[in-house]
């Protein structure tokens, strides 16, 4: 298993210790699984699909199905 050390500044630390606690993680495990999940292509390709899939289709989706309260409409705004 391979192991990476990276250096953050205080603020990144603390937001990180913060979505770390928030997930019941530790530190490391919580960088383990983010790092994880932006390596994996899969994930990559279902988001891009998804966002897609909004784009080209969210206005007759909506037209069909109608929206929620507060709601955004498209993906490429996140």
């Amino acid at each position: 298993m391979k192991q990476i050390n990276v250096r953050v500044d205080d603020d990144a630390a603390a937001v990180i210790e913060q979505r770390a606690e928030a997930a019941g993680l530790s530190v490391p495990e919580y960088a383990k699984q983010v790092l994880t999940d932006e390596g994996n292509d899969l994930r990559h390709r279902f988001l891009a699909a998804g966002a897609h899939f909004v784009d080209e289709f969210a206005d007759a989706f909506a037209e069909e199905f109608g929206t929620p309260a507060g709601g955004t409409r498209s993906a490429t705004a996140a």
